[in-house]
């Protein structure tokens, strides 16, 4: 069982030293062993010892992803290989994925973070926590089961499986909170009211969703349609892990781990700081992370910091995340692809450059997936019409191996006037 958490109730100047003390070892450590950090912060003339206040971080630059992408694949890491015990990748923004590590302490964080926010949706010992995510955020399913243990809840860990066996094991197992994104729970409501399953009889009472932003109109359909309590989480695949951010009982925003991560929001444009209240992109800062630690991470992710103190007596701030992106991302099922990978995976099978393709997020029964429209050129004219879609056959395949997610493409005649 998890000790006292007192952390949420810290007010005023001991929370702020308590961030400014591991904002500070968070730095002395990604100088001493990163060179890509000692560089940037050498060129900018800034003197690491001279962050002597929390304000003092918006001194220094922002992170990006491809930062992460560019260091691939442990440039980033600021321990040595030995001392990490598991290492992640997600998609990044070009060719090489981002690649992520834990050394055993890190772990051990992530587990109290998911323990807290569980713990916020009123999850106890007596519950049966069943994992539903996207193969993409299968270390996320790692984190949740983790967390859960260590309440002492039964856990049906994430595991591939058709939407009839996930039913089958949601009504036989007696799941009581079911972990999904959005979109597979309306996958699995829409599969349930079609097949006429009865789901007040179901023991599910609590419905996490995670890796997407879960709007008001879905939130009702599925509490309706499941008979459940819907709890929102945020997180990323890029530190990785989810529950960053999470509900609490009160729905009205979500808490930060601030204890882990230290929040800002700066306009998408200049990079400059904006006020509590304003909307603009969310940047993050880890504070506890010993392999992996981000510095000014611009998620591009659109939020605002709620000033107000929550109704449920935590101080963690909290903020507003309605999942707009404020950069070329696409967030399908939780898992973030930027259309620069999907072009350069398309353009390398296909044997020449794209021309200026145009990407969409459609939906089909409930499921999304990317259409991608190649303007026709004399490249792609060729008499052989199966060869070609045999090509384009090839490169979706390819996609949704290695991105996961379904991945359609349709050739565009370029019309002149």
């Amino acid at each position: 069982m998890t000790t006292k958490d007192e952390f949420p109730f810290i007010t005023g100047q001991e929370k702020s030293q308590i961030q400014l003390e591991r904002l500070q070892s968070t730095l002395n450590r990604a100088y001493r062993n990163v060179p890509f950090h000692k560089k940037r912060f050498k060129d900018m003339g800034i003197d690491i010892s001279d962050v002597s206040l929390l304000s003092d971080l918006a001194r220094l630059p922002f992170m990006e992803r491809h930062h992460i992408s560019d260091n691939y694949p442990y440039d980033l890491f600021a321990v040595p290989l030995r001392d990490i015990v598991r290492i992640h990748t997600a998609p990044g923004t070009a060719q090489n994925p981002t690649v992520s590590g834990y050394t055993p302490q890190d772990l051990s964080a992530w587990q109290s973070i998911l323990t807290r926010a569980l713990l916020a949706s009123n999850i106890t010992p007596h519950d049966i926590l069943q994992i539903i995510l996207n193969p993409g955020l299968a270390n996320w399913g790692r984190d949740y089961k983790s967390g859960a243990e260590a309440i002492e809840a039964s856990v049906i860990p994430y595991t591939p499986m058709s939407i009839e066996k996930r039913i089958m094991v949601l009504m036989n197992y007696r799941t009581s909170v079911l972990v999904s994104t959005p979109d597979s729970a309306r996958q699995l409501a829409a599969y349930a009211r079609d097949r006429g399953v009865n789901t007040t009889a179901l023991e599910l009472k609590s419905l996490i969703l995670a890796g997407e932003a879960v709007d008001q109109e879905t939130r009702r359909l599925l509490e309706e349609q499941l008979g459940v309590k819907v709890w929102s989480h945020y997180g990323l695949s890029e530190v990785p892990g989810p529950a960053i951010a999470f509900e609490c009982e009160t729905h009205e925003g979500l808490h930060v781990n601030e204890d882990h991560f230290f929040p800002e929001i700066v306009d998408p444009v200049s990079g400059d700081a904006l006020p509590d209240d304003r909307f603009g992109e969310l940047v993050l800062t880890t504070l506890t992370t010993r392999a992996f630690p981000l510095i000014r991470f611009r998620t591009g992710d659109r939020a605002r910091i709620i000033p107000e103190t929550c109704a449920c007596g935590s101080q963690l701030r909290r903020i507003e995340w309605a999942g707009e992106r404020l950069d070329d991302l696409f967030n399908i099922d939780g898992v973030k692809i930027h259309t620069r990978q999907i072009e350069l995976a398309i353009a390398s099978l296909l044997g020449f450059s794209l021309d200026t393709p145009a990407f969409h997020v459609r939906r089909i029964d409930e499921r999304q997936y990317i259409e991608v429209f190649i303007p026709v050129n004399e490249l792609i004219f060729s008499d052989e019409i199966k060869e070609l879609e045999a090509l384009i056959h090839r490169a979706e395949t390819n996609l949704l191996e290695n991105i996961g997610i379904p991945v359609v493409i349709r050739l565009k005649e370029n019309r002149t006037s």
